[in-house]
C-alpha cells in the first residue's frame, strides 16, 4: 500500500447544491477511495456540509476548489445527481489536462449530460447497484 507521501491526490466531486440525496453514498465512495489515494474533497461526504462550509463565502468556496482541482492527479465525479457545480469542475478538469473519471447510476430516470456523455476524454463507469459502484470504485 502507498505511504502517504505517494498517494496520488484525487479530487471527489458530487452534488451539493444540486441535491444531497447521495451523500451517503459519497462518503462511501471517499471512504474506498482514502485507502488508495489522498482525498482533497473528503467534506464532499458529510452528512452536514453546511456545518462545513459555515461562514465561508462563495468566493472563498470557489477559490479553495480551484486551487484542489490545480493539486490534484485525478478527478473523480459521481454525477447521478446534477449539479452545476460538478459540470464546472469537468470542464475545468478536462481545460487543465486533468484525467476525469465519471461515476453514474444507470437505474436513474434520466439520461446523464450528453456534454459529459458525449466527452471522450472522460472515463466513464455506468454502475446499476451500490454493490457493484463500490467494488468498481476500490478498483480505480
Amino acid at each position: 500500500m502507498p505511504t502517504e507521501s505517494t498517494k496520488k491526490q484525487v479530487y471527489f466531486s458530487g452534488s451539493i447544491r444540486g441535491g444531497r440525496e447521495d451523500a451517503v453514498i459519497y462518503n462511501k465512495i471517499i471512504d474506498i477511495l482514502k485507502l488508495k489515494y489522498d482525498v482533497l474533497t473528503e467534506h464532499i461526504g458529510l452528512a452536514d456540509l453546511n456545518k462545513f462550509e459555515d461562514g465561508k463565502t462563495d468566493k472563498y468556496i470557489y477559490l479553495r476548489d480551484r486551487t484542489l482541482l490545480d493539486q490534484c492527479d485525478l478527478v473523480i465525479a459521481e454525477c447521478s445527481t446534477p449539479s452545476l457545480g460538478v459540470g464546472y469542475e469537468l470542464a475545468y478538469a478536462e481545460a487543465h489536462r486533468k484525467p476525469v473519471v465519471v461515476l453514474y447510476d444507470i437505474t436513474r430516470n434520466k439520461k446523464l449530460s450528453a456534454m459529459i456523455a458525449g466527452d471522450d476524454t472522460f472515463k466513464k463507469i455506468y454502475y446499476s447497484s451500490e454493490k457493484d459502484l463500490l467494488e468498481i470504485v476500490a478498483q480505480l
